[in-house]
């Protein structure tokens, strides 16, 4: 029986500075590290690979087919909100609230799709 998505691998041209980058904006922690993958691990034990890339990106747009964005939960959307925008990420929406959820969609520093989102009650 299927029980969870174990993790979400994003490959990347420096896996070690990326996976440094989700440690001091989101407070992941790094859980498994090698040559050529690095494993962050969030409080609620949710993971991402980041592993390294071969090639160049052909470039990411919002509604392309395949994986588009990796949704981050939180407690508190004002305060995380506040904390990463002083983190100088790059912001693609403006941020929304409707039917009691909140989002803003941005780019960690390689371009990868990321929101936060919370939400008043779980779906």
């Amino acid at each position: 029986m299927f029980t969870a998505f174990e993790h979400t691998g994003i490959a990347s041209p420096d896996h070690k500075k990326l996976a440094q980058w989700y440690v001091e904006i989101f407070g992941f922690e790094i859980v498994y590290q090698s040559a050529g993958a690095t494993f962050i691990k969030a409080p609620n034990g949710s993971m991402i690979e980041i592993i390294a890339a071969e090639g160049e990106r052909v470039g990411l747009a919002m509604k392309q087919p395949g994986l588009r964005h990796i949704a981050l939960s939180v407690s508190d959307f004002d305060a995380d909100l506040a904390r990463i925008h002083a983190a100088g990420v790059t912001f693609l929406s403006e941020p929304v609230i409707a039917k009691g959820v909140k989002v803003v969609f941005f780019t960690d520093p390689e371009g990868n799709i990321l929101h936060l989102i919370q939400r008043e009650k779980q779906l």
